[in-house]
């Protein structure tokens, strides 16, 4: 947050998968019953990967080490229950996409002031089950194999 107080706009959204296409999902505190892969803001001092990192490591106890930056970027309305999260005239966010493939599925430790529960779920599981349509079009990149980021051929 700045010194008034209001939160950066931007976002990155970390999608962590198994070569299997085992993919991790996360329910929400609140809203109740709000299902995501990993997400967070940007603080206004920090890099894309910095942040992604930071929220790997604050969620799940993971470590960065093999995270790809995809280079996909979504806008999207921020949710009216967060608005008042950003200055006045803010009402999208920018989030960049991310991509962490492990080789087995691996416990989780969970940040208990975000999420209350997860669950590795198999890919159309976890595109059925993600509550956002960002969530469910960066889960549904890993459909091609080996995922196709822009610009890789």
């Amino acid at each position: 947050m700045t010194p008034s107080g209001y939160k950066r706009p931007e976002s990155v959204l970390i999608v962590v998968y198994t070569p299997d296409l085992q993919c991790l999902m996360l329910e929400r505190l609140a809203p109740a019953g709000f299902w995501q892969s990993v997400t967070g803001s940007l603080r206004w001092d920090e890099t894309t990967a910095d942040a992604a990192a930071r929220e790997l490591r604050e969620e799940t106890g993971l470590g960065p080490t093999g995270l790809v930056d995809a280079g996909i970027e979504r806008r999207f309305l921020i949710a009216p229950e967060w608005r008042a999260r950003y200055a006045p005239e803010v009402t999208e966010n920018l989030e960049h996409w991310l991509y962490l493939v492990l080789p087995e599925q691996r416990d989780i430790v969970l940040s208990k002031t975000e999420h209350c529960a997860y669950r590795w779920l198999d890919l159309e599981a976890a595109i059925t089950l993600a509550s956002s349509w960002t969530n469910k079009e960066a889960l549904a990149l890993l459909r091609s194999s080996p995922p196709m980021w822009p610009g890789s051929h």
